[in-house]
């Protein structure tokens, strides 16, 4: 009988250790694709905005987008045999092109999204124009995810030997006021970085005409989930370092919403600058083009949090 309770509690330890190392499995995916995705937004979103391309993807014949889709997975491959958006690097040809696949197929579901949210895209699109779209908006998306890694180096594999004198720094040392003016001015400086080059052109009227509030509600959301997403969850540079910094908003929750509004206030500025917005406009206008200028101007900001 005891024999028998042993190898019962010895079954069910290895179940429960089987469970609990695909739970870690999946949580080192969730989280490498969330650095991915935060990756193709950072390098992607301007493109969006680019009535120019909207016009190719709707045109352009399947033998150009089968060119675009193979140049594009090329691209990604070789990125993901020296960098890509897992926390391990690829060795192996095959993990490289398992994670090109995955690249790509999250690139161009982004794209899908980010479309349909700005009304691009809608039930009334041909399936080739739609296509066409997604294939050729996808492709920053998809090499941003490929470079996440790259270019937007992670602390995970900083050697917890620098760690110690770094947190047995007091709280008290760093100046809350300092921190907050160092994080509203990086968030500044990269929302101006994007808006000042979406800001001039057409593109924020004409999707202005073809958003109503509901969609803006799903534009405020978003901006505030993808700053938050590449700020505080892609684990992105120094991400344990601003979580060391002391500041009046340096909650997650509360700068995220902080720096949105700073990055409205940029993307208003610049629609004023480049006389897109006059003061005589009424303020359904100025809402509306105002949000939809902010969310590339947030995900600006939010790259520029990064610096800090």
């Amino acid at each position: 009988m005891g024999a028998l309770v042993v190898l019962y509690f010895r079954g069910a330890l290895h179940e429960l250790t089987a469970v609990l190392d695909n739970l870690q499995a999946w949580k080192r995916e969730l989280g490498d694709v969330i650095r991915g995705t935060c990756g193709g937004f950072l390098f992607g979103i301007p493109l969006l905005y680019t009535m120019e391309v909207w016009w190719i993807g709707a045109w352009i014949g399947p033998p150009r987008l089968l060119v675009a889709l193979a140049l594009t997975f090329v691209v990604v491959f070789l990125l993901n045999r020296t960098a890509g958006f897992r926390s391990t690097r690829d060795v192996r040809v095959e993990d490289a092109l398992r994670d090109s696949i995955e690249a790509m197929a999250l690139g161009a579901i982004c794209t899908l999204l980010m479309l349909v949210l700005l009304r691009e895209i809608t039930p009334q699109t041909a399936l080739g124009e739609a296509l066409g779209k997604v294939v050729f908006e996808s492709v920053p998306f998809t090499i941003g995810i490929a470079l996440a890694n790259l270019l937007l180096r992670t602390d995970s594999d900083e050697s917890a030997s620098q760690a110690p004198n770094q947190d047995n720094q007091s709280p008290g040392t760093q100046d809350a006021l300092n921190g907050t003016l160092t994080d509203l001015g990086f968030t500044a400086i990269g929302a101006v970085f994007i808006a000042f080059n979406i800001a001039p052109t057409d593109e924020i009227s004409m999707l202005a005409a073809a958003t109503s509030p509901p969609w803006l509600l799903l534009i405020v959301l978003a901006s505030l989930l993808i700053s938050y997403g590449i700020v505080f969850e892609a684990d992105f540079a120094d991400q344990k370092k601003r979580a060391r910094q002391q500041g009046l908003f340096q909650q997650p929750l509360s700068e995220t919403v902080f720096s949105y509004l700073v990055s409205l206030a940029i993307a208003a500025a610049m629609l004023w600058f480049f006389d897109r917005l006059v003061f005589d406009d009424p303020w359904q206008v100025w809402l509306s083009h105002t949000l939809l200028l902010g969310l590339p101007a947030t995900i600006g900001g939010a790259a520029g949090r990064l610096v800090v």
